[in-house]
């Protein structure tokens, strides 16, 4: 036997994760200046970060010699989210506390339910560790809860849902997702995933926090990746019962959040103002964006976070000409969403620009 032989068979099963191509990967492939790029395909804030984070992380450069002391951003996420600190697991970015929750809870014999159309994290991490995905069928591309309540087994450990949903942008109202987790047993993990609450209109809000008191089988993820504008520093978080994260905790890997980015996070929790920048700045864009869609007489998903996912035949073949005129959206093909693409809301300059390039790349390709 060789020694690709002895690789374990659900880690040869996992498809690798594909990001949204970066800028110069496509002024690479295509020739394209750089600067001529707008990329609209990973729900980056268009503001960039907080800048009091930039200023946090600039003081912090003089520290990184030292190893992470993570105690002063839980102390300020404990106190932003009303939990204690032994409740809080830090990770390098959502991704990696999903990864760790799969860690603790899931194995060869054991199960997780999901989706269609959701995260697709939550396949890859249950793979990862062995376990089994259920993919629930989707109602609308949104989680259809009755079906994935039915799709709960006995040797179910985890229950993956994402609110809003990426990549779809639905949402569930917290009234049918609360009663959701109270018909599932105490025995099983539910994993809500807040990477695009900051996104919501006010009165969508929930705090969802106030639940750990009422479900000690909940598990909260949220990032700094999004609204925050920290995705490059790679920062999130779990929120969960203390002994909960404490498992978690004993598979993290020590110093998994660098100086700079604990730095940052603290600063730009405390930036509100930047906060309410952003949030406008993606409600205004979002209507831009509907009213261009309508224009061009596409359909599109209804969304509730910082990106619009719209229908077109041929989604393949648009999205690659929209990126030889230098604009980057993500296809999801990949979540079975053949004939979808989904853009990212941007500033009103950026948004329009794809909406040109999008008339353009819709056009007959003559022969």
């Amino acid at each position: 036997m060789s020694l690709l032989d002895h690789a374990l068979s659900n880690i040869k099963k996992i498809a690798p994760y594909q990001p949204g191509k970066p800028i110069t990967e496509v002024a690479r492939e295509l020739g394209l200046p750089v600067d001529s790029i707008i990329k609209l395909a990973s729900n980056e804030n268009p503001l960039g970060m907080s800048p009091k984070a930039k200023v946090a992380i600039q003081a912090a450069i003089d520290g990184l010699a030292r190893y992470p002391d993570d105690f002063e951003l839980k102390a300020a996420l404990a106190k932003h989210n009303g939990v204690d600190a032994n409740q809080i697991v830090l990770g390098n970015g959502s991704n990696d506390v999903l990864e760790l929750i799969a860690q603790v809870f899931l194995a060869p014999g054991r199960s997780a339910v999901f989706s269609a159309h959701a995260f697709a994290v939550y396949p890859l991490a249950t793979m990862g560790v062995g376990g089994e995905c259920i993919a629930a069928a989707a109602k609308d591309f949104a989680h259809d809860l009755p079906a994935m309540r039915a799709a709960v087994r006995e040797d179910t450990r985890i229950v993956w849902i994402a609110n809003p949903n990426n990549p779809t942008g639905t949402f569930l109202p917290y009234a049918e997702l609360k009663a959701f987790i109270a018909s599932l047993p105490r025995d099983m993990i539910v994993v809500l995933d807040e990477a695009y609450n900051e996104y919501l209109a006010p009165a969508h809000r929930v705090d969802t926090t106030e639940w750990l008191k009422e479900f000690d089988h909940l598990v909260i993820t949220r990032t700094f990746s999004k609204i925050y504008g920290m995705a490059g520093l790679r920062i999130g978080y779990a929120l969960a019962s203390a002994a909960v994260a404490d498992l978690m905790n004993r598979v993290r890997q020590p110093f998994n959040c660098n100086n700079l980015a604990l730095a940052g996070a603290i600063a730009a929790l405390a930036d509100g103002e930047f906060l309410a920048q952003s949030f406008e700045l993606n409600q205004s864009g979002m209507q831009q964006i509907n009213a261009g869609l309508d224009a061009l007489g596409l359909k599109y998903l209804p969304s509730h976070a910082n990106f619009v996912t719209f229908n077109v035949a041929d989604a393949a073949g648009v999205n690659q000409r929209l990126l030889k005129q230098g604009v980057i959206v993500r296809p999801l093909a990949g979540y079975a969403m053949h004939d979808w693409l989904r853009v990212t809301i941007g500033t009103q300059a950026e948004n329009a620009r794809f909406l040109e390039a999008l008339a353009i790349a819709l056009k007959p390709v003559s022969a």
